[in-house]
C-alpha cells in the first residue's frame, strides 16, 4: 500500500522541522522521515553537544585562574570526565527528545523512522512503507570524512560523532585536522587535562582565514600547551603496544608524534550516496552534493535539497536559512535565494571568532579601494576587565560606497558582537551608521565605532 502526502522531507536537521511546521500549518499533509537521530548533527554530534562540552572546559579553565581574580580553590582542579559527558548527554538529550515529541504531535504531521529511498521521481521508500508526493525535500546532513592514509586501518580512531561518546581522558590526544572541529576539541581536551598534538597539511592553520588570525589561534592555543605540527605532508599511523604512532614528514623536528588516541577532523561529506537519488533524477556534483540552484531546487523537477547535503553553507545557521529560502518561495510568494546570504560563522575557541563577509585577502585579491580598521583586545575595557585581552578585532569597508565588505572579531564575546556589524551589512548601509551609533559600555561591541573611526586605506600585506 502507497500513502499519498502533499510533501515529504528526508531528514529532521535543522532545516526539516521548521519546513514540517510552515508546510503542515499552510494545510498540506506532509510526511517526516528520520533514520536514526532526531533532530541531525547539530542536536546529537555538533554545536549543541561540543558548546556543551566547551563549556564545561571553560570551567576548569577559569578555575585553574581563579588566583588571578582574587579567589581562592583549595587543592587542584579537577575534571569528572563521567559528568562532563552525564551534562553533555542531557542538555542534547533534552533537545533531541523534545524536538521528536514535538514533530510527532504536529498537526498534518506523519513521522516515519527509518531509512529513505528513492523509488522514483515522487515515491519514497522506508523499509516496508511507501509514501509518495508532488513535493520531496532532501535534508540528510553530512558525517566526518574518512581519508586514506597509510595504515589507518590497523589502529582505532574517533571522529566528531564517537568523540560524543568519550567518558575519559585521554592521555595524549592526536587530532589531525587544523580547521574549526579540530581547534575546538584541541583546546577543549587540552583544559580537561589531556595532552593534545594538533597535525596539519597546511603551512598554517584554517587556511580560509586571513593569515594574521591564523597566527593569533595558533599562538592562543600555544599558550595553553597545545602543541602543533604544520606541514605535515606524509601522515600514516601504526601502533607501538598500547601506543598510537603518528608518521609525520616535517621541515622540522622529530617525524613522529606517539599518543594514546587519534581524532580525524579533516572535513565532512555529504550522506548521499545511499539514498537512490539516481531513480529520481537528482544530478550530484564532484564531491557528491546534491546540486541545486539559488532557490535550492534540484536538477529533478518537484525535488529540493536543504542543509549539509548541498554544500551551500555546512553551518545549522545556514541550514535553517535553507528552510526559510525555501518555505518563503512556496508559501509566501516572497523570492528569497541562496545568493542574498553573507557568510557569517564563528569558531568555538575561547575567546571565539566571530567572522562575516569576505576576509581581508580577498578584499586585497578583487582590487577594489578598500580601508581598514584593527584593534587589539588588550585596548577593549571589556576585555581587560574580566582578564581575557587575547586576540583583536578588525574590519574593512570598501573606499568608494563606505559599505562594509567584512569583519573579524578573535576575541571574548566576538561571536556575538559580530553581529551588530552583519546587521549593517544586510542592510546595505555604509559603515557609519555603527560609526555614529552610541554603543552601552563597558561591552566589547562599544569598541567597533571607534574601530572605524581610525580607518586607513588598505595598502600592502596583512
Amino acid at each position: 500500500m502507497t500513502n499519498r502526502f502533499d510533501a515529504i522531507i528526508i531528514g529532521t536537521g535543522q532545516a526539516g522541522p521548521f519546513l514540517a511546521k510552515r508546510l503542515a500549518g499552510a494545510g498540506m499533509k506532509v510526511a517526516i522521515i528520520e533514520r536514526k537521530l532526531f533532530g541531525g548533527t547539530c542536536v546529537n554530534t555538533g554545536c549543541i553537544p561540543t558548546k556543551t562540552m566547551v563549556a564545561s572546559a571553560y570551567a576548569a579553565h577559569m578555575a585553574r585562574r581563579a588566583a588571578d581574580f582574587g579567589v581562592a580553590i583549595e587543592g587542584s582542579v579537577s575534571v569528572d570526565m563521567r559528568r562532563v559527558k552525564a551534562r553533555k548527554d542531557d542538555v542534547s538529550g533534552q533537545s533531541r527528545i523534545g524536538l521528536e515529541n514535538w514533530l510527532k504531535q504536529m498537526e498534518n504531521c506523519t513521522v516515519y523512522e527509518g531509512h529513505a529511498r528513492f523509488e522514483s521521481p515522487r515515491e519514497v521508500s522506508v523499509g516496508q512503507d511507501r509514501i509518495t508526493a508532488d513535493r520531496i525535500f532532501i535534508n540528510v546532513g553530512g558525517r566526518a570524512v574518512l581519508p586514506r592514509m597509510p595504515g589507518l586501518e590497523q589502529i582505532d580512531y574517533l571522529t566528531n560523532s564517537s568523540m560524543m561518546n568519550i567518558d575519559f581522558l585521554p592521555g595524549h590526544l592526536i587530532i589531525v585536522g587544523g580547521s574549526y572541529i579540530g581547534l575546538e576539541f584541541g583546546q577543549m581536551f587540552r583544559r580537561f587535562g589531556s595532552e593534545v598534538t594538533i597535525i596539519e597539511m597546511g603551512p598554517r592553520l584554517i587556511h580560509r582565514e586571513d593569515e594574521d588570525v591564523s597566527r593569533a589561534i595558533q599562538e592562543i592555543l600555544e599558550r595553553e600547551g597545545v602543541n602543533f605540527r604544520l606541514n605535515a605532508k606524509c601522515i600514516g599511523f601504526s601502533r607501538r603496544r598500547e601506543e598510537i604512532i603518528a608518521q609525520v614528514d616535517c621541515a622540522s623536528s622529530a617525524t613522529e608524534v606517539t599518543g594514546t588516541h587519534l581524532l580525524l577532523a579533516v572535513g565532512r561529506r555529504p550522506n548521499t550516496d545511499d539514498l537512490g537519488l539516481e531513480k529520481a533524477g537528482v544530478a550530484l556534483d564532484e564531491r557528491g552534493y546534491i546540486v541545486v540552484d539559488d532557490q535550492l531546487s534540484t536538477t529533478a523537477p518537484g525535488i529540493w535539497a536543504l542543509g549539509d547535503c548541498n554544500g551551500k553553507g555546512g553551518f545549522t545557521h545556514t541550514s535553517f536559512n535553507d528552510s526559510e529560502i525555501v518555505a518563503a518561495n512556496l508559501l509566501d510568494n516572497d523570492s528569497r535565494r541562496v545568493s542574498d546570504r553573507i557568510p557569517a560563522y564563528a569558531l568555538y575557541i575561547d575567546p571565539p571568532l566571530g567572522r562575516a563577509g569576505k576576509t581581508e585577502a580577498e578584499v586585497r585579491k578583487s582590487g577594489r579601494q578598500a580601508l581598514a580598521g584593527k584593534r587589539p583586545m588588550t585596548k577593549v575595557s571589556r576585555a581587560v576587565e574580566k582578564g581575557e585581552t587575547q586576540g583583536f578585532m578588525k574590519i574593512v569597508v570598501d573606499a568608494q560606497t563606505r559599505e562594509i565588505l567584512g569583519a573579524a572579531i578573535l576575541g571574548t564575546g566576538g561571536d556575538e558582537a559580530i553581529h551588530s556589524i552583519l546587521d549593517v551589512m544586510y542592510a546595505k548601509a555604509p559603515y557609519t551608521v555603527i560609526q555614529r551609533a552610541v554603543h552601552i559600555h563597558p561591552t566589547v561591541s562599544e569598541l567597533i565605532p571607534t574601530m572605524l573611526g581610525e580607518l586607513q586605506p588598505l595598502t600592502g600585506s596583512d
